[in-house]
Protein backbone atom coordinates (compact mmCIF):
# COMPACT_ATOMS: atom_id res chain seq x y z
CA UNK A 1 0.00 0.00 0.00
CA UNK A 2 1.31 3.37 -0.74
CA UNK A 3 1.21 5.63 2.78
CA UNK A 4 1.64 9.47 1.15
CA UNK A 5 -1.80 9.77 -0.67
CA UNK A 6 -3.11 8.97 2.92
CA UNK A 7 -0.93 11.18 4.65
CA UNK A 8 -1.51 13.77 2.00
CA UNK A 9 -5.44 13.35 2.57
CA UNK A 10 -4.80 13.96 5.93
CA UNK A 11 -2.81 16.91 5.81
CA UNK A 12 -5.26 18.53 4.06
CA UNK A 13 -7.68 18.02 5.89
CA UNK A 14 -5.91 19.04 9.45
CA UNK A 15 -3.67 21.96 7.82
CA UNK A 16 -7.07 24.54 7.29
CA UNK A 17 -6.22 26.12 10.65
CA UNK A 18 -3.23 26.37 13.56
CA UNK A 19 -6.14 25.18 15.96
CA UNK A 20 -6.82 21.62 14.11
CA UNK A 21 -3.03 21.11 13.09
CA UNK A 22 -2.40 21.56 16.60
CA UNK A 23 -5.14 18.69 17.57
CA UNK A 24 -3.55 16.64 14.62
CA UNK A 25 -0.14 16.82 16.65
CA UNK A 26 -1.48 16.27 19.85
CA UNK A 27 -3.32 12.84 18.44
CA UNK A 28 -0.18 11.33 16.36
CA UNK A 29 1.51 11.55 20.08
CA UNK A 30 -0.90 10.07 21.63
CA UNK A 31 -1.60 7.22 18.66
CA UNK A 32 1.82 6.56 17.39
CA UNK A 33 3.64 4.40 19.25
CA UNK A 34 6.92 5.41 18.13
CA UNK A 35 6.47 8.77 19.34
CA UNK A 36 6.21 7.57 23.01
CA UNK A 37 9.97 6.20 22.50
CA UNK A 38 10.98 8.83 21.16
CA UNK A 39 9.59 11.79 23.43
CA UNK A 40 10.99 9.57 26.56
CA UNK A 41 14.38 9.18 24.69
CA UNK A 42 13.96 12.93 24.38
CA UNK A 43 13.32 14.08 27.65
CA UNK A 44 16.22 12.08 28.81
CA UNK A 45 18.61 13.92 26.46
CA UNK A 46 17.17 17.59 27.43
CA UNK A 47 17.33 17.11 31.00
CA UNK A 48 19.59 19.69 32.42
CA UNK A 49 19.90 21.11 28.52
CA UNK A 50 16.60 23.60 28.38
CA UNK A 51 18.60 26.20 29.40
CA UNK A 52 21.41 25.90 27.11
CA UNK A 53 21.59 27.03 23.31
CA UNK A 54 21.23 24.33 21.33
CA UNK A 55 21.40 23.59 17.54
CA UNK A 56 18.78 20.67 16.97
CA UNK A 57 18.37 19.13 13.35
CA UNK A 58 15.28 17.15 12.41
CA UNK A 59 16.30 15.40 9.30
CA UNK A 60 13.26 14.11 7.55
CA UNK A 61 10.51 16.27 9.84
CA UNK A 62 7.56 15.23 7.61
CA UNK A 63 4.39 16.62 9.38
CA UNK A 64 6.57 18.42 11.37
CA UNK A 65 5.10 17.24 14.75
CA UNK A 66 8.50 16.25 16.74
CA UNK A 67 9.52 19.86 15.57
CA UNK A 68 6.90 21.44 17.35
CA UNK A 69 7.19 19.22 20.19
CA UNK A 70 10.87 20.15 21.02
CA UNK A 71 10.44 23.75 20.34
CA UNK A 72 8.19 23.93 23.00
CA UNK A 73 10.42 22.23 25.54
CA UNK A 74 12.94 25.06 25.11
CA UNK A 75 12.43 28.51 22.96
CA UNK A 76 16.62 28.62 23.65
CA UNK A 77 16.53 25.55 20.98
CA UNK A 78 16.80 26.52 16.89
CA UNK A 79 15.60 23.58 14.91
CA UNK A 80 16.17 22.88 11.37
CA UNK A 81 14.08 20.65 10.26
CA UNK A 82 14.34 19.04 6.61
CA UNK A 83 12.43 17.17 4.23
CA UNK A 84 12.44 16.87 0.46
CA UNK A 85 8.68 17.62 -0.08
CA UNK A 86 8.00 21.07 -0.64
CA UNK A 87 4.27 21.23 0.19
CA UNK A 88 5.07 19.91 3.73
CA UNK A 89 7.91 22.33 4.01
CA UNK A 90 6.01 25.28 2.93
CA UNK A 91 2.90 24.00 5.02
CA UNK A 92 4.59 23.62 8.33
CA UNK A 93 6.49 27.23 7.68
CA UNK A 94 3.51 28.96 7.59
CA UNK A 95 2.04 26.72 10.88
CA UNK A 96 5.16 27.70 12.55
CA UNK A 97 4.92 31.48 11.58
CA UNK A 98 0.85 31.77 13.05
CA UNK A 99 1.78 30.19 16.06
CA UNK A 100 5.05 32.55 16.67
CA UNK A 101 7.54 29.62 16.96
CA UNK A 102 10.34 31.58 16.13
CA UNK A 103 12.91 29.04 16.72
CA UNK A 104 12.50 26.53 13.93
CA UNK A 105 13.02 26.48 10.47
CA UNK A 106 11.80 24.05 8.07
CA UNK A 107 13.77 23.76 4.42
CA UNK A 108 13.59 21.29 1.47
CA UNK A 109 16.95 18.79 1.77
CA UNK A 110 17.88 15.58 0.64
CA UNK A 111 19.87 13.72 3.53
CA UNK A 112 21.72 11.87 0.95
CA UNK A 113 23.56 15.18 -0.31
CA UNK A 114 23.05 17.62 2.83
CA UNK A 115 25.72 18.52 4.95
CA UNK A 116 26.61 21.08 7.74
CA UNK A 117 30.04 20.47 9.27
CA UNK A 118 30.10 20.30 13.02
CA UNK A 119 26.69 22.62 13.45
CA UNK A 120 24.28 20.54 15.52
CA UNK A 121 23.93 19.10 18.91
CA UNK A 122 21.49 16.55 18.07
CA UNK A 123 20.06 14.83 14.86
CA UNK A 124 16.63 13.13 15.21
CA UNK A 125 15.46 10.86 12.12
CA UNK A 126 11.83 8.70 12.77
CA UNK A 127 10.68 6.33 10.10
CA UNK A 128 13.07 8.03 8.13
CA UNK A 129 15.91 5.33 7.33
CA UNK A 130 13.75 2.88 5.80
CA UNK A 131 12.88 5.60 3.01
CA UNK A 132 16.85 5.59 1.77
CA UNK A 133 18.82 3.66 -0.25
CA UNK A 134 21.85 5.23 0.33
CA UNK A 135 21.31 5.38 4.44
CA UNK A 136 25.75 5.34 5.22
CA UNK A 137 25.47 8.31 3.19
CA UNK A 138 22.83 10.20 5.30
CA UNK A 139 24.82 8.75 8.40
CA UNK A 140 28.17 9.94 7.30
CA UNK A 141 26.70 13.39 6.73
CA UNK A 142 24.54 13.63 10.16
CA UNK A 143 27.64 12.25 11.66
CA UNK A 144 29.52 15.48 9.87
CA UNK A 145 26.73 17.71 10.88
CA UNK A 146 26.94 17.24 14.47
CA UNK A 147 29.27 18.37 16.95
CA UNK A 148 31.68 16.76 18.96
CA UNK A 149 29.70 14.94 21.44
CA UNK A 150 25.95 14.93 19.59
CA UNK A 151 23.86 12.70 19.58
CA UNK A 152 21.55 10.95 16.68
CA UNK A 153 18.35 9.53 17.59
CA UNK A 154 16.46 7.16 15.15
CA UNK A 155 13.62 5.25 15.28
CA UNK A 156 12.85 3.08 12.26
CA UNK A 157 11.03 -0.67 11.62
CA UNK A 158 13.72 -3.92 12.57
CA UNK A 159 13.56 -6.98 10.51
CA UNK A 160 11.73 -8.78 13.07
CA UNK A 161 8.50 -8.05 11.43
CA UNK A 162 9.27 -4.22 10.70
CA UNK A 163 6.73 -3.06 7.88
CA UNK A 164 4.56 -5.96 8.39
CA UNK A 165 7.21 -8.60 7.39
CA UNK A 166 7.16 -11.75 8.76
CA UNK A 167 8.46 -14.26 6.37
CA UNK A 168 10.67 -14.36 3.04
CA UNK A 169 8.33 -13.85 0.01
CA UNK A 170 6.02 -10.93 1.83
CA UNK A 171 6.28 -7.14 0.60
CA UNK A 172 6.16 -4.32 2.69
CA UNK A 173 2.80 -3.09 3.82
CA UNK A 174 3.85 0.32 2.87
CA UNK A 175 5.24 0.05 -0.29
CA UNK A 176 7.26 3.50 -0.55
CA UNK A 177 10.00 1.72 1.82
CA UNK A 178 13.33 0.44 0.15
CA UNK A 179 13.88 -2.05 3.29
CA UNK A 180 12.02 -3.94 5.15
CA UNK A 181 13.59 -3.10 8.39
CA UNK A 182 17.13 -3.40 9.80
CA UNK A 183 19.09 -6.41 11.67
CA UNK A 184 20.12 -4.78 15.08
CA UNK A 185 23.52 -5.19 14.75
CA UNK A 186 23.46 -4.34 11.08
CA UNK A 187 22.77 -0.48 11.55
CA UNK A 188 25.22 -0.45 14.27
CA UNK A 189 27.81 -1.43 11.85
CA UNK A 190 26.37 0.84 9.65
CA UNK A 191 26.40 3.69 11.99
CA UNK A 192 30.10 2.84 12.80
CA UNK A 193 30.86 2.99 9.06
CA UNK A 194 30.14 6.28 9.19
CA UNK A 195 32.18 7.14 11.94
CA UNK A 196 30.00 6.77 15.22
CA UNK A 197 31.49 4.97 18.06
CA UNK A 198 29.18 4.83 20.76
CA UNK A 199 25.70 2.99 20.04
CA UNK A 200 23.13 1.73 21.63
CA UNK A 201 20.11 0.31 20.07
CA UNK A 202 17.08 -1.61 21.71
CA UNK A 203 14.02 -2.78 20.04
CA UNK A 204 10.22 -0.87 20.13
CA UNK A 205 7.29 -2.51 18.99
CA UNK A 206 6.87 -5.39 21.09
CA UNK A 207 4.10 -7.50 21.41
CA UNK A 208 1.83 -4.70 23.35
CA UNK A 209 2.89 -2.11 20.52
CA UNK A 210 2.35 -4.83 17.62
CA UNK A 211 -1.41 -5.14 18.91
CA UNK A 212 -1.67 -1.32 19.15
CA UNK A 213 0.04 -0.96 16.11
CA UNK A 214 -2.48 -2.94 14.22
CA UNK A 215 -5.61 -1.51 16.12
CA UNK A 216 -4.50 2.33 15.63
CA UNK A 217 -2.53 2.29 12.38
CA UNK A 218 -2.77 -0.62 9.86
CA UNK A 219 -6.40 -1.43 9.98
CA UNK A 220 -7.21 2.28 9.37
CA UNK A 221 -4.61 2.68 7.36
CA UNK A 222 -6.63 -0.17 4.90
CA UNK A 223 -9.84 1.13 5.52
CA UNK A 224 -8.51 4.86 3.86
CA UNK A 225 -6.76 3.06 1.16
CA UNK A 226 -10.02 1.10 0.56
CA UNK A 227 -12.03 5.01 0.52
CA UNK A 228 -11.90 8.61 1.75
CA UNK A 229 -15.45 8.26 3.30
CA UNK A 230 -13.87 6.03 5.75
CA UNK A 231 -12.81 9.40 7.54
CA UNK A 232 -16.52 9.81 8.10
CA UNK A 233 -15.90 6.22 10.30
CA UNK A 234 -13.15 7.01 11.89
CA UNK A 235 -13.91 9.08 15.25
CA UNK A 236 -16.32 6.01 15.44
CA UNK A 237 -13.77 3.83 15.48
CA UNK A 238 -11.31 5.43 17.44
CA UNK A 239 -13.55 5.85 20.31
CA UNK A 240 -13.86 1.80 20.73
CA UNK A 241 -10.15 1.36 20.51
CA UNK A 242 -8.29 4.36 21.74
CA UNK A 243 -8.08 3.27 25.06
CA UNK A 244 -6.93 -0.33 24.55
CA UNK A 245 -4.24 1.55 22.25
CA UNK A 246 -3.37 3.73 25.37
CA UNK A 247 -2.88 1.07 27.86
CA UNK A 248 -0.22 -1.20 25.08
CA UNK A 249 1.49 2.03 24.37
CA UNK A 250 2.44 2.12 27.98
CA UNK A 251 3.24 -0.85 28.58
CA UNK A 252 4.99 -1.22 25.42
CA UNK A 253 7.26 2.20 25.92
CA UNK A 254 8.08 1.60 29.85
CA UNK A 255 8.99 -2.13 28.84
CA UNK A 256 11.54 -4.16 27.78
CA UNK A 257 11.86 -6.30 24.32
CA UNK A 258 13.75 -9.13 23.48
CA UNK A 259 12.72 -8.59 19.75
CA UNK A 260 9.97 -5.99 18.45
CA UNK A 261 9.23 -5.19 14.77
CA UNK A 262 10.89 -1.46 15.65
CA UNK A 263 14.48 -0.25 16.78
CA UNK A 264 15.47 2.86 18.62
CA UNK A 265 19.10 4.10 18.08
CA UNK A 266 21.11 6.26 19.31
CA UNK A 267 24.72 7.27 18.22
CA UNK A 268 27.04 9.47 19.47
CA UNK A 269 29.95 11.34 17.58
Amino acid sequence: MYYDPIKKSLGEVFNRTPLLRRLFYHLLDLLLLRTWHVHRELRQWSKGRTDESLNILDAGSGYGQYTYWMSGLSRKWQILAVDVKDEQVADSNQFFRQIGRTNAQFAVQDLVLYQQPNSFDLALSVDVMEHILEDVEVFRNIHASLKDGGMLLISTPSDQGGSDVHADGETSFIEEHVRDGYNIHEIQQKLRTAGFERIEARYSYGEPGQVSWRLSMKYPILMLGKSKLFFLLLPFYYLVTFPFCLILNWFDANGKHDSGTGLIVKAWK
